[in-house]
């Protein structure tokens, strides 16, 4: 209580600063769809349903500010920067405005490339904020830890506090460590110690830096090809490398949709048929590549209702959630866009509009 009080008066800063920031531009949507704004509560067929997202962002100013000269590119420049700097009853109403009950916060990782120490005391910040933030609202607001990823055994003891003191739902994570996959065995004690607590990774992507010089030019595709190819490579090397069946309670969450996984992932079982000299003899997988699918979750930030329907018939309905980007205007009408999916039953749209979140989360409803 002491040090909730405490947070209460000296991090004015920090809440003051407290910068919900997504992963790109603001802009106005070009969609032709037209949806009428909903407001919470949200019913189904007279049942209240929870409505919560799963890919929203934050940043606290005081652990930006211990990037040093590295700050100026955090978060990158977008447009609209000063409104990423919300009061939390400003950003409440704009959920509303969405239909979102609640959120599920996170950061993105952007102290990878720094020392120990630094790495530690950035994800501290992060995390003590995150913590606070939630226990002033758990009606409305949850969320990912921040882990030194680069430090493997500094993460098993970030995620360990974060979850058991600090009542964090998992942690959010790149799509890699500077090019490093997690498949990598050096990050297996992170993943397991996931496991172990049941609890969530949310991958979300940095882009894909290996390929920058293809990204230059019109159309931002360093974000609109790289964060989802970025997303994609992470999760088939969780698949091939065998990850997933020496890991197989760990609860994977991709954002946008899983990248470009989800639409092309028959491909996978053809790999090592037709090109068996590419693969691993000695990594036999318990099933077929595609089928690892149903064994991840994915937001449902895919842009459109006959996207969405196409990526439920390849996962599943029970492992897509609700993510919006927020309050980068990516989707701005997540509700309306489950409601207009053609195919779900009331029971898939309750489940993807809060109900699959709730139990991959240990939220309640």
């Amino acid at each position: 209580m002491n040090q909730r009080r405490s947070f209460l008066k000296t991090s004015g800063k920090a809440l003051g600063g407290l910068f919900f920031c997504g992963c790109g531009f603001a802009h106005a949507s070009d969609s032709k769809e037209v949806f009428p704004k909903r407001v919470t509560p949200v019913f189904i067929n007279g049942k209240r349903i929870k409505t919560i997202d799963v890919h929203a962002h934050c940043m606290f100013q005081d652990a930006i500010d211990l990037m040093g000269e590295d700050a100026k590119s955090v978060p990158p420049p977008t447009k609209g920067v000063p409104e990423h700097f919300i009061k939390i009853n400003e950003r409440i109403r704009a959920m509303e405005e969405q239909g979102i009950d609640m959120q599920v916060l996170s950061i993105n990782p952007y102290w990878y490339r720094k020392d120990k120490e630094t790495s530690a005391e950035i994800c501290r910040l992060n995390n003590l904020h995150l913590a606070e933030l939630c226990a002033l609202r758990p009606d409305k607001f949850a969320a990912f830890a921040s882990l030194s990823m680069q430090y493997p055994d500094l993460a098993v003891e970030q995620l360990e506090y974060a979850v058991k003191q600090q009542g964090l739902r998992g942690a959010a994570i790149g799509g890699s460590v500077l090019g490093q996959d997690f498949s990598d065995p050096k990050f297996h004690p992170v993943l397991a110690k996931a496991q172990e607590l049941n609890v969530t990774l949310f991958i979300h992507p940095q882009s894909t830096p290996q390929l920058a010089q293809r990204f230059k030019g019109n159309g931002w595709m360093s974000n609109v090809i790289g964060n989802p190819l970025d997303t994609t490579i992470a999760l088939q090397h969780l698949i091939y490398e065998g990850v997933l069946d020496k890991y197989p309670q760990l609860k994977i969450l991709a954002a946008h949709g899983g990248g470009f996984l989800g639409s092309y992932a028959p491909r996978m079982d053809h790999s090592c048929f037709v090109s068996p000299q590419n693969c691993d003899p000695n990594i036999v997988l318990k099933k077929k590549p595609s089928e690892y699918l149903k064994q991840l979750y994915f937001d449902s930030l895919v842009f459109t209702p006959e996207a969405l329907a196409y990526l439920v018939s390849q996962v599943g309905a029970s492992q897509v959630v609700i993510g919006t980007d927020h309050p980068i205007p990516w989707e701005e009408f997540p509700v309306e866009r489950v409601m207009a999916t053609k195919g779900l039953s009331n029971a898939d749209r309750i489940g993807i509009l809060g109900g699959n979140a709730a139990r991959l989360l240990n939220l309640k409803t």
